[in-house]
């Protein structure tokens, strides 16, 4: 390094900098992305090239729009606590060497809340929670106030919303809720626009979904409807699925709804992908196909899907998760292996960074990360009875 005391021309300045030999901050980090969390975020981002002038990159910032919470460190990615859940965030992420801090890296918005799943299973009406983040078994949380079989569910933060089934034999119209914040009895939210057995359902964090299924048990049925999740009311007619199918998996983003597999009347099975926006009616189009030979494909069992903000989770009655990328059209492709062989009707449900697979016959609780392909591993044990024909959402990024 030149000593920079005593008086430079003009040019002398300009050249000095050209040849970066003259005091300059880092560049801004790149890639920077959030994933929330339970009070906070966990900011993720990608060094810069220029390390400044001197070289050497020091330390990082970064910090919440808005609150303006901080969080410094040495390298990605950084936990950013003290956030209030349900509020929406940016995070600007700054370099810093012997100079200064430079230029910020701005990531997407998030919006932190409690990482807690909600399932049912069976005839019954018991809500079981799991908290996503730990391991461990799960907790009965209330109950619904209508018993009902082949359900489906969505939600947010706020809400967890189970809608259709089948009651009695029949297929029935009631859609409730229960609040994610207390335990207790189920509300009455509406009711959907037809009677609808073996139904999934998906969400952002104000739109829910609800599709698929069957009416009486033999007519399969090709109805979406929506509800917003804030207001109780009955659902509205939202579009067709390509073909009518029960039994379909369900995978979400902020902007996109998947709904995965499904078989025909006279169970003819099919291992079709259909997508659309969430935020606006039509029918659905297709995505593209699930893969491969094995059952999960194109077996009549029950599956379920989950997701985060980018990639979609399939499963299937046997242990095989394949994954999609939720924004591009394209086929699954394979990830992984459950730690059980035999999960027919289970319930999916994730938070930003982690997916649980609940039940399907057994009352084996397992998760894998999202972001990385490969197997299973055990979480917990549902503590309640039934362990078939499940359903399951959770309080994170609106979603599954």
């Amino acid at each position: 390094m030149p000593n920079y005391q005593g008086v430079w021309s003009l040019s002398a300045q300009y050249q000095a900098i050209g040849d970066q030999n003259w005091p300059m901050v880092p560049g801004a980090p790149t890639s920077v992305s959030a994933a929330a969390g339970d009070q906070q975020a966990t900011v993720s981002f990608t060094a810069p090239t220029f390390t400044g002038v001197p070289a050497g990159i020091t330390g990082y910032l970064a910090t919440s729009d808005p609150g303006g919470v901080t969080k410094t460190g040495s390298s990605s990615p950084l936990t950013v606590t003290g956030l209030t859940n349900g509020t929406s965030y940016t995070f600007s992420v700054q370099a810093t060497n012997s100079v200064g801090y430079g230029a910020g890296g701005t990531s997407g918005s998030v919006s932190p809340a409690p990482q807690i799943a909600f399932f049912h299973f069976g005839t019954g009406n018991v809500i079981e929670k799991i908290t996503i983040p730990t391991t461990g078994n799960s907790v009965d949380y209330g109950d619904l106030a209508t018993s009902s079989y082949h359900i489906g569910a969505c939600g947010n933060s706020t809400r967890a919303i189970f809608a259709g089934g089948s009651a009695g034999g029949d297929a029935i119209n009631v859609i409730q809720y229960i609040s994610t914040s207390s335990g207790g009895g189920g509300s009455d939210f509406g009711n959907l626009t037809v009677a609808l057995n073996q139904t999934s359902a998906l969400s952002n964090s104000t739109i829910g979904m609800i599709g698929g299924g069957n009416r009486d048990g033999v007519s399969n049925d090709d109805t979406l409807n929506k509800i917003t999740i804030a207001s109780t009311g009955n659902a509205i007619d939202y579009g067709n699925l390509t073909q009518a199918a029960r039994k379909w998996r369900t995978c979400a983003s902020p902007t996109r709804g998947i709904f995965a597999m499904g078989y025909s009347t006279g169970g003819a099975t099919n291992n079709v992908i259909n997508y659309k926006s969430i935020s606006s009616s039509g029918n659905m189009s297709d995505f593209g196909d699930l893969t491969g030979t094995n059952p999960q494909n194109n077996d009549t069992t029950p599956g379920a899907g989950c997701s985060s903000s980018t990639r979609g989770l399939i499963s299937g009655p046997n242990n095989v998760i394949t994954y999609i990328t939720i924004s591009s059209g394209g086929n699954a492709s394979d990830f992984g292996d459950m730690t059980n062989s035999s999960r027919g009707g289970m319930g999916a449900a994730s938070s930003p960074s982690r997916a649980l697979f609940i039940g399907g016959g057994v009352n084996i609780i397992d998760y894998v990360t999202i972001a990385t392909t490969g197997n299973a591993i055990d979480f917990g044990d549902i503590s309640g009875g039934s362990t078939g024909f499940g359903a399951a959402t959770s309080t994170a990024h609106g979603g599954l």
